[in-house]
């Protein structure tokens, strides 16, 4: 067997296993590995980013530090209308309603789009408002301004792309959005370079060899890049490229749900079940990110080498994390066409193992990046970069604080992602508020005061912590048992879908 027949292996297609019989690890590892793949390549444009910015300047390093949070925030404001919809199409199909999923994916699409313009209008209009709340530096501010008006001009093919892949993972695909989102992360990082550089002082000519080339090109076009803004113009591209193969592919019905242009018209009718099961997923979405930017107010009160080490640090995490989120969306997944099927055991065994594994996995890297968090850092900071040694101090000093409770995240994901599945959203968010707005905040603000940014550091690694023992308990409970969000007359149904 060749090495592409072997890497083939390891993607199952949906109809090669069944969510709701047989076997539960083998079909959770297939439904998860694409969707690990595909968070991978998520993260790679905020790395990329990251890595360039951070050849370009502290200052440029810093601003993405204090535009990253408003990004997470504009999306989690509107996230919850795709796991609304992720969750209806897991439901709806495990309960062999397939008309009903093509209908509640149409539905979500078009509310989700129209949720973007509003967002990303209202995020070009404020952003100077927002990161001036946020303490960003007079050097700093220009910079992540100029950052922020592209991307929230750019945000409705962003969040559109977000909904395709909520929307196929609903289905049981995960595979087709991993392909889109690799097309999508190689053409982000062949531009960024060049978006942000031009064709003078840019670093990959150097790191090429190609001096002589990089001459010619400056001489010819004369472009000396766009700096931050480059990098925004990159992303949105990116992902507009990505949405259109998206919604193709989709209204083609060939790979995991279809969506019909008949049954895209808004139907009022039709909000209050995305609102039932959005709204809580939103505001566990919003709580993260307004967590994340009340975090980044603490952490302005210290110098800029300290911002740049916070904003790499969360990229790495956010790295570190992704076999914790992938799984949970699988769980989340399987969670929701068990329910639909009526087999909650199917789920809560789904749930329990995906806890124990990713605890293992995750706790094992956190002995490792304990040990080695100097050369991680030093990855995304040009040596040649004003105050390099400080940032690679500071930044090697967080991921030591929270190493060691790596193990609890995956925890807390695993049954998070069970609740959502079972469409107890508002349980979810419950307990992301609870460990963010009710621990680490205060912990964080407490520590600051008391133990400078170690502070800070020290409140990530008790919430986590606290975070993954609430999670544990409330599961155990039991009440997500008896939900199904498809049996509640909220539906058109498949008589109405198939009207059309």
């Amino acid at each position: 067997m060749s090495l592409l027949d072997r890497l083939g292996a390891l993607f199952k297609s949906r109809e090669e296993f069944d969510l709701t019989d047989g076997e539960i690890g083998k079909p959770l590892f297939y439904l998860s590995l694409p969707i690990v793949v595909t968070n991978l390549l998520q993260t790679a444009y905020n790395l990329a980013d990251t890595f360039w910015l951070g050849r370009y300047s502290t200052d440029a390093l810093a601003a993405i530090g204090f535009a990253f949070p408003m990004v997470f925030l504009l999306i989690a404001l509107g996230m919850g209308l795709s796991v609304a919809g992720s969750v209806l199409v897991a439901q709806h199909i495990g309960a062999e309603e397939r008309e009903r999923a093509e209908y509640a994916a149409s539905q979500t699409i078009t509310f989700s789009l129209l949720a973007a313009v509003v967002l990303g209008v209202a995020g070009y209009f404020l952003v100077d408002v927002f990161l001036e709340l946020l303490g960003a530096s007079a050097d700093v501010l220009p910079l992540a301004t100029s950052y922020m008006e592209v991307i929230s001009l750019g945000l409705v093919f962003m969040f559109g792309f977000f909904v395709f892949i909520a929307l196929m993972r609903g289905s049981g695909d995960t595979i087709t959005p991993m392909l889109v989102m690799f097309g999508s992360v190689v053409l982000n990082i062949v531009l960024d370079p060049f978006l942000i550089f031009g064709f003078e002082g840019n670093p990959l000519f150097t790191m090429l060899g190609l001096g002589g080339l990089q001459a010619d090109l400056l001489a010819l076009t004369g472009y000396t890049g766009s700096g931050i803004q480059g990098a925004a113009i990159a992303t949105v591209f990116s992902r507009a490229l990505a949405l259109v193969v998206g919604l193709a592919i989709m209204f083609s019905g060939r790979r995991g749900i279809e969506i019909n242009l008949s049954q895209m018209w808004p139907n009022v009718g039709y909000i209050p079940k995305l609102l039932r099961i959005g709204v809580p997923a939103s505001i566990e979405g919003t709580g993260r990110a307004l967590s994340i930017n009340l975090l980044l107010v603490i952490v302005a009160m210290f110098s800029d080498p300290v911002i740049a080490a916070y904003s790499i640090g969360t990229r790495v995490f956010s790295v570190i994390f992704l076999p914790a989120i992938a799984v949970a969306r699988g769980v989340e997944t399987m969670t929701g066409q068990n329910i639909g099927a009526g087999k909650p055991d199917r789920a809560e065994t789904a749930a329990g193992l995906a806890a124990k594994t990713l605890f293992g996995i995750l706790a094992a890297v956190g002995v490792l990046v304990f040990f080695v968090p100097e050369p991680i850092i030093s990855v995304f900071v040009g040596a040649d970069q004003a105050n390099a040694d400080r940032v690679v101090e500071v930044g090697a000093q967080f991921l030591r604080y929270v190493a060691l409770s790596f193990g609890f995240i995956g925890v807390m994901r695993a049954y998070t992602g069970s609740f959502r599945g079972a469409g107890k959203t508002m349980t979810a968010a419950t307990i992301s508020v609870l460990m963010l707005g009710g621990i680490r905040l205060p912990v964080a603000w407490i520590g600051a005061n008391l133990m400078g940014p170690s502070g800070i550091w020290l409140a990530f690694a008790v919430s986590n912590t606290v975070g993954a023992l609430v999670a544990y308990a409330w599961y155990k409970r039991g009440g997500w048992r008896d939900a199904d969000v498809t049996d509640d007359g909220a539906t058109p149904g498949a008589a109405a879908a198939g009207d059309d």
